[in-house]
């Protein structure tokens, strides 16, 4: 699914894009931090859950940030939405069409 977005929003996505991304490496890396600090197991199991966390976020990093294209950034904004990154303060910066369509695409699904 593919959305074309004014230009004022694709303006927005832009900067939003470079945000969510710092956010996101952030989350991740408190993560691994966690992870490392966990004193249970050997220190391969560290290394294992170490390495099996950041693969798997770097998979959703891929979903998320990737595909960096205007027909592609509704949808990009809805995972990012699904992800918890992107806030309704970020997401208020955009137009009122760009925001149902983000809302709705992340709202598909949930539980």
């Amino acid at each position: 699914m593919s959305s074309h977005i004014p230009e004022s929003d694709w303006r927005h996505f832009k900067r939003v894009h470079n945000e969510l991304l710092e956010r996101y490496c952030a989350r991740v890396l408190d993560e691994l931090a966690a992870t490392l600090k966990a004193g249970d197991g050997t220190a391969h199991d560290r290394y294992v859950r170490a390495y099996k966390l950041l693969k798997n976020r770097d998979e959703d990093m891929a979903r998320a940030f990737d595909d960096f294209r205007r027909s592609t950034a509704v949808l990009q904004l809805a995972i990012m939405r699904r992800m918890h990154l992107l806030t309704d303060k970020d997401l208020s910066v955009f137009s009122a069409q760009t925001q149902e369509q983000v809302r709705g695409i992340a709202s598909f699904g949930a539980e």
